[in-house]
């Protein structure tokens, strides 16, 4: 009943089974398998007939990456996408960015929407969100739809300004098998993973289990630990019929430990470092940047039913999902936080088993003496240290006190908790007037969600050995919950004539926002409802057959986050939704030897959210105690062309190209950015080539993607120098070689061919994040 693309003048696009059948591998029957690889050859396109921007990925660019890498990466190639991580495999989520017509999803802003099956994320921020690699895994991943811009009205995000990423899970095969791999990789990195098929369960169900563990070490210093292991079911009953059930459940634990964001000047002066440590010094002003004590932890369980059926002329689709997301988030501040009066007693802080909740910093505490008192360094003595954040004063440096002083330090934890509930449902009525066909489309989303936040500070047990730290902390700094309520409503009609489709359409958001101080009891709310956003588009069927025009128009917006009201500087009542009104305009063509798209679009964005991070070029200020401000930076205008062509010279061979020329700049200015100045971090302008071969037996593959300069902060003078990064695959079915190897292959993938040293992502306005050398992987896959 369902199809993954809507149909119009060009073809129905199977881009989702021949990533299934491919790479996925999904265990078919032979005579199956035939009928799916014959319609994977007659039909490939990229981009649905509607009107507004949008691409998917092929199975090239899945190949391109390999089985470690995450579910993020799959779109870069795709025109006007801009995905960068701390390294290949993407394993630090506090450095992943995605940038698409200069929205950001980083750090500081939330501008992107994720879905997974057409679900919300639950918001992609560092602080208690979600992207689509805590859901999916890889091995699991059919297809990626990227809606830019103005997106299509039923989309389930509040954070979609800039266009929206579906990933879609693979649907279960209908024979029984097991799909298994290995995969090992430079920088320590394997991974295990295995999908047993069940084939027929029940009557017409069928369904898949996965498991995964993938492990590697950072690139720079070899002393990450980073550790994933996920669990992943499908099944769907009634696949044929006109009632489909489909339940799926992921949960994913990892450990990561971070990339440091580098100035600009520290890049150029070495390009091999980001500032952080792989060795315990033991001098506490340093082990601040040791690099496994900033990390990330992370659980995700993630569930839902949908139903998908046919009542009477109306197709109904509905479905109940529930996330539950805990973790923390950790950093090594360089001293014990003085928060009770103990007068001449020495500090209370430096006991195990006393915890004080709440209150604020009395003061600080960096070396002490046998009896537990603080010390304070000897008069007139210089710091010797010069490393980090340029150097310390002398409260901080050993040399600066009698050899039996002792150093002492924290373990600071972010606690984060979210446990989100919703339903969604979408009625769809096809009916004829006259010669025409209508389409009246409704829908609703609704999610209840509560998040909770708590940092609390451990005292480092010995600060010269290691960072082991006290489990019971000394201080509580605060304890907020923050639940939130979403409801979206939309409505579109669309009218199918010979050669034009028309569509209009009308969606409301209504957000609730409350905050609670467990210390306190101080609490906060904020309406961030949206006015009534507007949609329309139209698609026109030329003469020339599989080209068409098209032309989309809306309102987009994106609620405000509970994390403004988590920053204690934000001023509330001075903060608005983010809004954006997107247009565009392009042609497709498709025919059977290449298809082309070309997108002109434009776009006003107002009321800027932007995080102001206590991490700076300078040093973090762990004292703030909810994590900076969050304000609006005035408005964003952007245009730009969007472009990319796939042609097939043969069976064999495929080229695909893209390109992407993109104009951000800032209207007006607040907090001291100048108005006409470009979006910083924003890409100006990008390419892709790439070059895909298939035979029999043997497929490879060579992509390089080029960005151009961009600036590092919204002051436009430091400028990143433009890079090219080209990834290489080969790949052989080693079952031709010998029956017993049926459903073997072996793929070797090189990320960054030509160990390119270049600024990745950016963040924060002033740093970004260096990116991953040349990484070689390789895979084993086996199915029986």
């Amino acid at each position: 009943m369902k199809t993954l693309y809507s149909t119009g003048s060009t073809k129905i696009s199977m881009l989702a089974m021949a990533v299934a059948t491919a790479l996925s591998a999904p265990v078919l029957a032979e005579d199956d398998q035939a009928k799916a690889d014959q319609q994977i050859e007659e039909i490939m396109v990229v981009g649905k007939s509607v009107s507004y921007a949008n691409n998917a990925t092929s199975e090239e660019m899945f190949k391109q990456q390999s089985s470690m890498t995450s579910a993020m990466a799959m779109i870069d190639n795709l025109p006007g996408v801009l995905i960068n991580e701390g390294d290949t495999f993407g394993s630090d989520d506090w450095s992943t960015t995605v940038s698409i017509r200069g929205f950001q999803l980083s750090l500081d802003e939330q501008q992107v929407g994720i879905t997974i099956d057409g679900i919300s994320n639950g918001n992609s921020n560092y602080g208690g969100g979600a992207k689509a690699n805590r859901y999916i895994d890889t091995e699991n991943l059919m297809a990626v739809e990227v809606s830019q811009g103005t997106a299509d009205i039923g989309s389930r995000s509040n954070e979609a300004l800039g266009g929206t990423l579906n990933f879609t899970t693979i649907n279960p095969g209908t024979e029984k098998g097991i799909v298994a791999s290995l995969s090992l990789a430079n920088f320590d990195a394997q991974k295990y993973y295995m999908r047993v098929e069940t084939g027929e369960v029940m009557d017409d169900t069928y369904g898949w289990f996965s498991y995964s563990n993938s492990s590697n070490s950072d690139w720079i210093t070899g002393t990450a630990e980073n550790k994933r292991d996920h669990f992943a079911s499908k099944f769907v009953k009634g696949m044929d019929s006109n009632l489909e059930i489909t339940a799926y459940l992921s949960y994913d634990d990892v450990h990561e430990d971070n990339y440091q964001r580098v100035s600009l000047e520290s890049f150029k002066q070495n390009p091999e470092s980001d500032g952080l440590t792989g060795e315990w010094t033991g001098i506490p002003y340093i082990d601040q940047v040791y690099r496994r004590g900033w990390s990330t932890l992370r659980e995700n369980l993630f569930g839902y039913v949908e139903v998908d059926t046919m009542i009477g002329e109306v197709e109904v689709t509905a479905n109940a999902y529930f996330h539950k997301n805990e973790g923390r988030g950790d950093w090594v501040p360089p001293y014990i936080v003085d928060v009770n009066h103990d007068g001449a007693n020495g500090h209370s802080e430096l006991v195990s088993g006393t915890t004080y909740q709440g209150g604020s910093s009395l003061g600080k505490i960096y070396f002490v003496g046998a009896d537990g008192k603080s010390l304070t360094p000897a008069k007139g003595c210089e710091s010797s240290i010069t490393f980090p954040y340029g150097g310390a004063d002398a409260e901080y440096d050993p040399n600066c006190y009698d050899s039996s002083a002792r150093p002492v330090g924290s373990y600071r934890n972010s606690h984060y908790e979210k446990e989100r509930f919703g339903i969604n449902a979408d009625l769809t009525w096809e009916t004829q007037i006259g010669e025409y066909t209508n389409i009246v489309r409704g829908g609703i989303w609704y999610e209840d969600y509560e998040r909770s936040e708590y940092r609390d500070w451990h005292k480092i047990i010995d600060s010269k050995s290691s960072f082991d730290f006290d489990h019971t902390p000394y201080w509580i700094q605060y304890d907020r919950t923050y639940p939130v309520t979403t409801t979206m409503l939309y409505l579109e009609d669309s009218v199918e004539m010979e050669s034009v489709t028309v569509r209009a359409g009308v969606k409301k958001y209504l957000v609730d926002l409350d905050s609670h101080d467990k210390f306190t009891s101080v609490d906060k709310s904020v309406n961030s409802d949206s006015d009534t956003l507007l949609s329309a588009g139209a698609v026109w069927y030329t003469p020339v057959e599989g080209l068409e025009v098209f032309a989309g128009y809306a309102e987009n917006f994106a609620a405000i986050k509970d994390q403004v009201l988590e920053a204690d500087a934000s001023a509330l009542g001075n903060i608005e939704p983010e809004t954006a009104e997107n247009m565009d305009l392009g042609i497709r063509y498709d025919n059977q030897d290449f298809d082309a798209s070309i997108t002109l679009y434009s776009i006003d964005f107002e009321n800027r959210l932007t995080f102001v991070a206590p991490e700076s070029a300078s040093g973090n200020d762990y004292l703030v105690g909810t994590s900076g401000q969050y304000i609006n930076t005035g408005g964003i205008e952007s245009s730009g062309v969007e472009a990319s062509l796939t042609y097939y010279p043969n069976q064999a061979l495929s080229v695909y190209l893209s390109y992407t020329s993109n104009d951000s700049e800032y209207t007006d200015g607040t907090v001291d950015i100048k108005a006409g100045n470009t979006v910083f971090g924003s890409v100006e302008d990008m390419a892709v080539l790439s070059l895909d071969w298939q035979s029999d037996i043997y497929s490879a593959g060579l992509s390089t993607k080029w960005i151009g300069e961009r600036w590092m902060d919204a002051d436009n003078t430091q400028r990143i120098d433009a890079y090219a990064v080209s990834d290489l695959y080969i790949a052989v079915d080693l079952e031709n070689f010998d029956s017993a190897l049926k459903g073997a292959s072996i793929r070797l993938t090189v990320n960054n061919l030509f160990d390119k040293s270049y600024i990745g992502s950016v963040a924060g306005g002033w740093g970004g994040w260096i990116g991953a050398p040349r990484t070689a992987a390789i895979n084993f896959q086996t199915r029986f």
